[in-house]
């Protein structure tokens, strides 16, 4: 079911721009069916004392998880014979629903483990994306959906949700969202206008006026254009790690009954 589905979700990004299809696959890609929140673990926002807090705030939600499931390889990156990055970072599948996952696609770990797999798809610079979708349940014969979510590796050159776009149609805008309290910030005086970021921008959220960049309401804040600008123009701004790790649990309990222990946080 995995080889069927993608093309079916390659083909609805691509011909989105079509009126009729418009219409057909918008509600696949909104709310409560897909939800999709990217974190930027790999870029480094600091705090005296701390490690980099979007990775520290998916380390304290995975403290609040019983069930975690990890897949020995990478679904996208391994479809595709991705030469970029490596396919043996895979997916993490969160709550009891995981317990119906086959052993052939990976296994159970506890806490620990998946923190040590966040880390490593951190440190190679993949950014986290945690989703919510239908066609995970179809595509690994899953019931029930409100007690599943995923914690994707994505990379810019094979990812399913990043891919196909840059030129979507009207039904695909809003599909992926920023989380609350995570800003990036432009400064203009050290801007050269050189456009990198604009295309390392998957949603085209980066456009190019009067010869500089300028970030528009598109912006996911998955934070590849902080990565990839040489002068130190763009940033990643967070109002608080406490605040942003509220926002990213009521996001999260607002779509899923995935059971979420608060009480168990380590930090």
């Amino acid at each position: 079911m995995v080889v069927v589905s993608w093309p079916i979700i390659i083909a609805g990004k691509r011909l989105s721009s079509y009126p009729f299809i418009n219409s057909i696959i918008k509600p696949f890609f909104m709310r409560p069916h897909n939800e999709v929140i990217f974190i930027p673990i790999q870029v480094a926002v600091e705090a005296p004392g701390q490690t980099h807090i979007p990775r520290r705030v998916l380390e304290r939600l995975l403290h609040m998880v019983d069930d975690i499931f990890v897949f020995d390889e990478c679904m996208c990156r391994s479809l595709m014979d991705c030469k970029n990055n490596p396919p043996s970072i895979g997916c993490m599948a969160l709550g009891p629903t995981v317990s119906q996952m086959h052993g052939s696609h990976g296994k159970t770990i506890d806490t620990l483990a998946a923190i040590s797999h966040l880390n490593r798809a951190a440190d190679v610079g993949l950014v986290a994306t945690v989703a919510h979708t239908w066609i995970d349940t179809v595509a690994f014969g899953l019931t029930p959906f409100k007690t599943l979510m995923f914690i994707c590796f994505c990379d810019d050159c094979c990812c399913i949700f990043r891919k196909h776009m840059k030129k979507r149609g009207a039904g695909l805008e809003g599909a992926y969202q920023r989380l609350p309290g995570l800003e990036i910030s432009h400064d203009r005086e050290k801007c050269t206008g050189c456009g990198t970021c604009a295309d390392a921008c998957f949603l085209a959220a980066v456009s190019m006026e009067k010869g500089k960049a300028h970030i528009t309401g598109e912006c996911s804040g998955c934070g590849r254009c902080v990565e990839t600008c040489e002068e130190g123009a763009l940033s990643l701004k967070i109002e608080d790690e406490d605040s942003l790790l509220n926002d990213l649990v009521e996001r999260i309990r607002s779509v899923s009954n995935l059971p979420l222990n608060t009480t168990k946080q380590k930090f």
